[in-house]
């Protein structure tokens, strides 16, 4: 026997990728409910080959008999929500900010700190961290098993689909706009986004870091050391799908360039493409649509003892939302719920 499934915001970009990994992982489902706003209510979605699943309105849906719940729809959303589904029994993975740094709900990518899955039973709630956090702590966990991490530097370079589907639509019809002599509308973001960098994602905070920033610090402390210092700078380019990052790390330890390539090829989760050489590392585009989070550039940092810089990049939409939250449904069902599926 399987799960009975809930994806809420499943007509969001998110939500989409959530029913495409579901079923290309073949994640042992019985049922798959595709959950949206009532304005969404009556719509259609595709999961798998061929299968297309009905959308129903989130606020009159009943989570009794759902076990998960994948949740990627605005963390206003799920702060209504979320509390409904985990007090019928349903697990919520949620991909918002909401609940992220609530110390009774785990923060778990799957190749860091699986264990921490345990701590869902206090609200039936596990958090889903920040796209950008995920791929950097993937890479950062295996060398600080080796060696201990005291500071991270990153600058990041995120796509506009981080900020859904309307960003996505303004990044395409400014850049037409462009070419055509067009008036360029503007309202996902501060500035105009076609053919330009925008060093602002998310609300400014009072020490004049914006709140996507405070979450790569916290959400790293919290997943992987409380005692690792962290400074981000974030900005949104003109790419549709993928996030790089620049990475500057301070170990207590010495740690080459060359044995930390070895350790990220052997780590789960992580492709190494490094080669100096024209072309010799992954960009945005081409980590689109894949499952790993890529490393490349990986050099020494002479500047600083301990230390080691390199570029960082996967798709947001997949290993930054969508897959990180099946792998975590995957484990969930593997060992904690393996007892009910076969009830």
């Amino acid at each position: 026997m399987g799960y009975r499934v809930a994806v809420v915001g499943a007509t969001g970009n998110v939500g989409r990728e959530m029913l495409q990994t579901l079923a290309e992982r073949n994640f042992p489902v019985d049922e798959v409910v595709a959950l949206a706003s009532q304005r969404s209510a009556g719509g259609e979605v595709s999961f798998g080959e061929g299968e297309v699943l009905k959308v129903q309105s989130l606020d009159q849906f009943n989570f009794k008999g759902i076990d998960i719940v994948l949740s990627s729809a605005g963390a206003k959303v799920s702060a209504d929500f979320a509390p409904r589904a985990g007090a019928a029994g349903a697990v919520v993975i949620d991909n918002t900010s909401y609940f992220r740094m609530d110390p009774d709900v785990p923060l778990v990518v799957p190749e860091v700190n699986p264990q921490a899955i345990a701590g869902y039973k206090k609200k039936n709630i596990i958090a889903n961290p920040n796209c950008s956090t995920i791929q950097m702590v993937v890479a950062l966990k295996p060398l600080h098993e080796v060696a201990p991490i005291k500071r991270v530097v990153v600058a990041t370079y995120q796509s506009v689909s981080g900020a859904g589907k309307d960003a996505m639509d303004e990044l395409f019809n400014q850049t037409r706009g462009i070419y055509m002599n067009a008036p360029l509308d503007r309202t996902k973001f501060t500035k105009q986004i076609a053919f330009n960098c925008i060093p602002h994602i998310d609300v400014f905070m009072d020490d004049g870091y914006t709140k996507e920033e405070w979450k790569m610090s916290v959400e790293t402390r919290k997943i992987l050391d409380p005692k690792i210092k962290v400074t981000a700078t974030c900005v949104r380019v003109p790419v549709f799908v993928s996030h790089g990052e620049a990475v500057n790390v301070e170990f207590e330890k010495p740690l080459s360039a060359d044995e930390a390539r070895a350790i990220l090829k052997a780590a789960p989760g992580v492709g190494v493409v490094d080669h100096r050489v024209d072309e010799g590392y992954v960009t945005q585009v081409e980590a689109a649509g894949e499952d790993k989070v890529y490393v490349s550039r990986i050099r020494d940092d002479a500047t600083i003892d301990n230390g080691l810089s390199f570029w960082v990049v996967a798709d947001n939409l997949r290993k930054g939302a969508a897959l990180n939250a099946v792998q975590i449904a995957e484990k969930l069902a593997s060992d904690y719920l393996s007892g009910k599926a076969a009830a």
